[in-house]
């Protein structure tokens, strides 16, 4: 009983340790509820200034990464202007779309 308990486990180890392994970044924005008021939909409709490093994604996308270490950060419409800072920290001016982590954006310079 007691081999067949340790070889379990080393089966789970196993398949954790393959999951874990095969993680690439994905960016990942916390967003707001969809059920929101009229008035904060209006804030999001305003561009904003998002600091951080250009990288390209496991799907092939290039992302702003705003956060590191958290693993965090948001998708950017304008692929080619993006391509062109690849790896580098940048500063993005754009507007958000939270329900697909987007920014739809109006310049990128380097910060």
């Amino acid at each position: 009983m007691k081999l067949n308990n340790v070889m379990n486990f080393r089966l789970a180890s196993l398949a954790l340790g393959l999951a874990l392994g095969s993680v690439q970044f994905t960016p990942v924005l916390l967003g707001q509820s969809q059920s929101q008021d009229p008035s904060a939909q209006q804030e999001q409709q305003k561009p904003r200034t998002f600091v951080g490093k250009i990288i390209k994604t496991k799907n092939g996308q290039y992302a702003l990464l705003t956060d590191e270490q958290a693993g965090k950060g948001v998708y950017l419409d304008d692929q080619e202007k993006a391509m062109q800072f690849e790896g580098k920290n940048v500063k993005v001016t754009g507007v958000l779309e939270t329900a697909k982590n987007l920014v739809h954006v109006t310049e990128i310079e380097p910060s």
